[in-house]
């Protein structure tokens, strides 16, 4: 994945995150209990944190053209489709169960925040 490209999912993931946080804020509200909304607004705000990481990894991906970013950008998208996603699932359905799922997700930003490090040290 090219630095442009990572910049690019960064803008549209950054769009479905503020959009899901006002459906949280309004919507969602009226659908689920104190219970799920806390829920689905922590995946809304690590998504959020993980979409600015995702960004920085694609400015750091232009700075240094010879070290290839990609892994680091589809572990830090799989965390947000696992964590985030989980969660969602979880206040959707309110089948608990699906949390089960969510620490996937918190080991891929784990694991892409740590490859991030990796990789800049050795470039």
């Amino acid at each position: 994945m090219t630095s442009k490209n990572i910049l690019v999912l960064t803008a549209v993931l950054g769009a479905l995150t503020v959009a899901l946080g006002a459906f949280g804020a309004h919507g969602l509200k009226k659908m689920v209990d104190a219970y799920y909304l806390e829920i689905f607004e922590k995946g809304v705000r690590y998504q959020f944190y993980h979409v600015f990481a995702l960004g920085l990894t694609g400015i750091i991906a232009e700075r240094y053209l010879q070290v290839n970013f990609s892994s680091v950008a589809w572990l830090f998208v799989l965390g947000m489709v696992f964590f985030s996603g989980s969660l969602y699932l979880m206040t959707f359905t309110q089948q608990k169960w699906l949390g089960a799922i969510t620490p996937i997700g918190g080991v891929s930003f784990i694991a892409a925040w740590l490859l991030l490090a990796v990789k800049l040290y050795k470039a």
